[in-house]
């Protein structure tokens, strides 16, 4: 159990019977009335952010995840299939727990986040940044690097981004993979 005055970044609480994870908390103490807690949450199946207001000292149920590292090794009808890097034990997880899916290749590193009583898995989050190689893009003009005008290209993985004029085929880029966005050549 914890309190509304343990709340931080990232903790994790169950609501509801749902989890959630805080966004973003802010104790309030306004001239009048009691003292109150206004949080963003975001549900650790859905994704979606709800926001809820909770009285001071309002006991919460704290939950325990442990983060542990799964190398991504193949696709097939159960879902996505992981190794543990530790214990070599592989999972399926389902494509709607796994956060930037599109950009998954073999080999990938992912982060899975374990609920640590009952041992079930809740998330999966890729890594902030991937290099990837474009598989195909229409060509580029040369000289044509002044403005900030975009094309779509296709990536290794299938996910399709949008890159500046100058990119071409075969080249290697770094997307991010919370909002699937171009971040720069890699040579």
């Amino acid at each position: 159990m914890a309190t509304t005055a343990d709340f931080r970044n990232g903790m994790c609480i169950e609501l509801e019977g749902q989890y959630y994870f805080i966004v973003e908390f802010l104790h309030v103490k306004p001239g009048k009335g009691a003292a109150f807690v206004r949080t963003k949450l975001r549900n650790v199946t859905t994704g979606r952010v709800l926001d809820k207001t909770f009285n001071s000292g309002v006991k919460v149920d704290e939950v325990r995840i442990e983060r542990r590292p799964f190398q991504y090794l193949y696709k097939d009808d159960m879902g996505y299939n992981f190794m543990n890097t530790e214990t070599f034990e592989q999972i399926p997880i389902p494509a709607e727990q796994i956060e930037g899916v599109q950009f998954l290749k073999e080999g990938d590193i992912v982060e899975v986040q374990i609920h640590a009583e009952s041992g079930t898995i809740l998330t999966a989050e890729m890594p902030v940044h991937v290099v990837l190689e474009v598989t195909y893009t229409e060509p580029g003009i040369k000289g044509d690097t002044a403005t900030n005008t975009l094309k779509p290209a296709t990536l290794e993985t299938g996910a399709e981004v949008r890159v500046p004029l100058f990119i071409d085929t075969g080249e290697k880029i770094k997307v991010d993979t919370r909002n699937g966005s171009y971040v720069e050549r890699v040579r």
